[in-house]
């Protein structure tokens, strides 16, 4: 009986340890609620997991890590490897972090070329 106690146990410790993880890791508590958009020049592309983000640098506050959905949701969105390159202007709507120390966003629209992308269309806050 002691066994099994403990093997429940430790498979409760071990799910709480990564619903914890996902949740802080998939949340929104990190970023404000208001939206915000930001204008830069694409300088580095990640497209994986967790989340393909890319770096931007705006004219008149440096370089900007702009976090985009996971990468199903992404590609859902029509956002796929080779949509963007470096160099590529870009327009991003989002939720900055929390932190004003941290350039950060968490992106709901992203806009390339002439191209929109409604990463999480159920969060755009139109003005």
């Amino acid at each position: 009986m002691q066994a099994l106690l403990g093997r429940i146990f430790s498979g409760a410790a071990v799910a709480a340890i990564f619903a914890t993880g996902a949740l802080a890791h998939h949340g929104w508590s990190w970023a404000e609620a208001d939206q915000i958009e930001l204008r830069g020049i694409i300088r580095e592309i990640y497209i994986g997991p967790p989340h393909p983000t890319l770096d931007v640098e705006t004219a008149s506050d440096g370089l900007w890590r702009i976090e985009l959905a996971n990468p199903n949701q992404t590609t859902r969105a029509g956002f796929i490897e080779g949509s963007a390159k470096e160099g590529d202007e870009i327009i991003a709507l989002g939720n900055r972090s929390t932190d004003p120390q941290e350039k950060r966003m968490k992106a709901v629209r992203i806009s390339v070329a002439g191209k929109t992308y409604d990463l999480y269309p159920e969060r755009i806050k139109t003005q």
